[in-house]
């Protein structure tokens, strides 16, 4: 019987009292944690040393501040209107002071990208599993108690849940915990503004032990501002787009590289011949073997994270392929024996002669043509084994042709339906991306389908449906480092630390290798830049792995793609290199010659010389110009004034790392002698100069402006 409880404090109360010795609560990643319950647990246990409490989750985000007091200036009044009543994580926010109280752990198996570098007890405190693990090690942990905040529609006996952003693991946690015979306390803390995601997603308040339905679990979901797409992420996202095949499958991710890609897929539609002329001016080997057309049939997306660039590509009709849970019928949609959605006399002949139906049609039979749209519901099989509907009888005999054309005549619906078009296990991204998915229509709604990330990450599992939908994969993701034999490096450094996480990159890049089509795209920028200057992010080793060698496949830098798969090595060190910065080649040359992976005559091709930021610039320029490839294709919540102090900022903070520089910018400063905006200054607490630093400081920031 699930306990309705109207009180934040008392669902406290409740789990204080039904867990009597420690408490191990698991909550989702990102933005399904319920922050107020979660909070006041906390502060309980941490007032109390008598009790103990872990915490298993990943993606624990907090409200930027601010490194300086310019930037926390800045920041201020921005966080205000983007992030409105989100209440921080108090334990996240312990946890980046170091102020963890000895009876409260912390366990994640993804953080938020570098927020943890240095931070001992999170780094030590950090699992390294793959997604799909992730409920497996929460029962190994000890979980005793998970909560999660949910959607709801309707209220009493009408009232609905959604797990909204976060299906994605408990499901399975709580159906191994239940296999063990294991307690599990399972807590739904309602937030009306969590969007009410259908399908998979939705379940009966029974699902829960005990829904909280408190107005203080409702506030506003964490929603980070689309970041600015550079030259080098357009250069990356146009060369990942060209090897997207019209009729397949998309995984991409978040951030300003997930945006590139969508945009640049959005270009190829609807403006071909300036797509073709962009890609001319990016791949000095030419545009064979790069798909260029429309998308005529549409993509299926099937993804771990749900993101914006999703919702564009949705809304531009390019993400429209529809899949259908059962093996036969998506397969004869693949074949073409079924040609569409629509439904005709030959999608009925193409399941009898597949014999996923018979004749006469079985109660079985009837219900599937039923699920899916492919006979009226109301069609009913009578006790003589006739169909019915609409009171007349028809011969339920498919072989008889005079027959057959009476039941496709009369009993036939219009369109298949049950189709997907998007799979995704969990969703983040800005405050129009959740406006969108609140107010779309229920019917598009129902195309996206939030749900298991053991049904999303793998092939175990349905494996004969998960291939048929998953026709011609692309999945897309980002990695920090390539060595020149193909291993990557995506989530953490040589020394160990932990930048973020390995999630499901693994999964997915299994998943490349597994199904016969589907080919992994493994994106990095080719430089990076740190206190100790511009590095090379292909390298000749390097003492962290993610994905190892043995399953390297597409790589691609803003420079080009370097198709590995079933490569020798000497063979992959030389693609490699020709996407590498044109400042680090003959480095990188050496170093592999060294190590005798290269022959010694051996040198770059000319035409892999250029790979320098100048010549991306000079490429992409005029069609970011032209409105193409804009700076942010999907809008940001900050005003051009806001983005011209961030470009400001960035270029301190930058300079600030490097001494030379920052002398060589306060030099020319001051020689300029340029003033910023009174506005400007205000914004950032500089409009009266109290001291030397604050004119070097006015000085600076007017001079990068």
């Amino acid at each position: 019987m699930t306990l309705m409880i109207d009180s934040i404090e008392a669902a406290v109360d409740h789990v204080l009292d039904t867990v009597q010795g420690d408490i191990v609560l698991g909550i989702p990643l990102a933005i399904g944690k319920p922050n107020t319950f979660v909070n006041a647990l906390y502060r309980r246990v941490k007032a109390n040393p008598a009790r103990r409490l872990r915490i298993i989750t990943a993606l624990s985000l907090i409200k930027p501040v601010g490194k300086s007091e310019l930037e926390r200036h800045f920041l201020e009044p921005l966080v205000e209107r983007i992030f409105g009543d989100y209440p921080d994580l108090d334990y996240a926010v312990d946890l980046h002071h170091h102020a963890l109280p000895p009876n409260v752990e912390v366990r994640e198996f993804f953080m938020k990208t570098g927020d943890y570098l240095g931070n001992e007890v999170a780094q030590q405190n950090y699992i390294s599993t793959n997604y799909t693990f992730v409920a497996r090690d929460m029962m190994l942990q000890g979980i005793n108690v998970i909560a999660q905040a949910v959607g709801a529609q309707g209220e009493g006996e009408t009232l609905r849940l959604s797990l909204s952003s976060n299906p994605d693991v408990i499901f399975e946690v709580i159906e191994k915990m239940h296999e063990a015979g294991r307690p599990l306390l399972t807590i739904g803390v309602i937030n009306h503004k969590m969007p009410f995601m259908p399908n998979g997603a939705e379940v009966a308040p029974a699902f829960y032990d005990v829904v909280v339905t408190d107005p203080a679990g409702t506030h506003t979901v964490f929603a980070p501002p689309n970041n600015r797409v550079s030259a080098a992420d357009y250069a990356i996202g146009l060369h990942a787009s060209s090897l997207v095949a019209d009729g397949g499958t998309l995984q991409i991710g978040i951030g300003s590289l997930g945006d590139a890609i969508a945009q640049s897929l959005l270009v190829r539609d609807r403006h071909a011949a300036e797509y073709r002329k962009i890609l001319e001016t990016l791949c000095p080997d030419g545009l064979e073997g790069r798909e260029l057309g429309r998308f005529d049939q549409g993509l299926y997306g099937c993804s771990e994270m749900f993101v914006n660039g999703f919702l564009q590509l949705i809304e531009a009709g390019i993400v429209r392929r529809e899949v259908f849970a059962d093996v036969v019928l998506q397969q004869l949609l693949n074949s073409g024996a079924i040609a569409d959605e629509t439904v005709t006399p030959q999608t009925l002949k193409a399941l009898l002669a597949a014999r996923r139906i018979g004749s006469p049609l079985s109660a079985d039979d009837l219900a599937f043509l039923q699920r899916f749209g492919i006979l009226r519901p109301e069609v009913t099989l009578d006790a003589s084994g006739h169909l019915a509907c609409g009171g007349k009888r028809y011969a339920n005999d498919l072989n008889d042709p005079a027959h057959f054309a009476a039941i496709a005549q009369h009993l036939l619906g219009a369109r298949l339906e049950g189709g997907i078009f998007m799979t995704g296990g969990f969703f983040l991204g800005p405050n129009d991306f959740y406006e969108r998915l609140r107010t779309m229509p229920r019917e598009q709604l129902r195309k996206i389908d939030m749900t298991r990330i053991d049904f999303i990450n793998q092939l175990d599992g349905q494996s004969e449906l998960k291939r048929a939908q998953r026709r011609k994969a692309r999945f897309m993701n980002t990695t920090m480092i390539v060595t020149l034999l193909g291993a990557a490096a995506s989530d953490a450094l040589e020394s160990g630390q932990v930048v973020s996480g390995v999630g499901g990159q693994y999964n997915f890049v299994a998943m490349a290798h597994a199904l016969p089509d589907a080919r992994l795209l493994m994106m990095l920028r080719a430089t990076h830049d740190n206190k100790d200057g511009l590095r090379s992010s292909i390298v000749w080793s390097y003492g962290n792995i993610t994905i190892p060698r043995h399953l390297r496949d597409i790589v691609i830098t803003e420079y080009g793609v370097a198709d590995l798969r079933g490569q020798p090595d000497a063979e992959v060190v030389k693609r490699l290199i020709q996407i590498a910065d044109s400042r680090f080649q003959e480095q990188l040359v050496r170093e592999a010659k060294a190590h005798g992976k290269l022959e010694a005559s051996y040198e770059v091709p000319p035409q892999y010389r250029h790979n320098l930021p100048e010549r991306l610039e000079d490429a992409l320029g005029p069609w970011a110009h032209a409105g193409l490839l804009p700076p942010f294709p999907f809008g940001t919540d900050l005003t051009p004034d806001e983005i011209a102090i961030v470009g400001a900022l960035k270029k301190l903070k930058h300079a600030a790392d490097h001494p030379t520089e920052l002398l060589q910018l306060a030099l020319k400063a001051l020689w300029e002698g340029k003033e910023a905006p009174r506005p400007y200054l205000e914004r950032l607490g500089l409009a009266e100069a109290h001291g030397l630093k604050d004119v070097v400081l006015r000085k600076l920031f007017a001079g990068n402006l």
